[in-house]
């Protein structure tokens, strides 16, 4: 009997290092994702974008991951926590970078990301508008 009660507790211990493995892989791909928004919306050489997403975190007092995943809905959304958005500004501003140029259209919407003054687009999301063979036939 002990040693199966051995083996349960094994079994669950590695259940346990499984999920928090799979966690991390989560999060991970959340930060590269976040780091990829930071390069984009600073101009900044790669190296850079983990140093300026650690130090927003840090800054505002808010986890890493949870800076993250603000800054992947970002272009999405176009909304941004003032004080992620501040802080990122900061950080960017630190480096002499780009960010934070951009602000607010006369409709009251984040431009932040700088779609609108770069002349880039973001294709449409998906369901709003249809699908891109539909709207060339309109």
């Amino acid at each position: 009997m002990p040693e199966q009660e051995h083996r349960i507790g094994e079994i669950s211990a590695l259940r346990e290092e499984v999920a928090q493995l799979r966690h991390a892989v989560v999060s991970h791909a959340v930060i590269d994702q976040a780091i990829g928004v930071v390069l984009a919306y600073g101009g900044l050489r790669s190296d850079a974008g983990w140093e300026v997403l650690r130090e927003v975190s840090q800054h505002t007092n808010t986890k890493l991951r949870e800076v993250a995943e603000y800054l992947v809905q970002w272009p999405h959304c176009a909304w941004l926590p003032p004080e992620i958005h501040r802080g990122l500004d900061a950080a960017l501003q630190r480096r002499g970078s780009l960010g934070g140029a951009c602000g607010v259209d006369e409709a009251g919407r984040d431009v932040s990301f700088g779609i609108r003054e770069t002349g880039l687009s973001l294709p449409p999301r998906r369901g709003a508008g249809g699908s891109r063979r539909s709207r060339e036939r309109r």
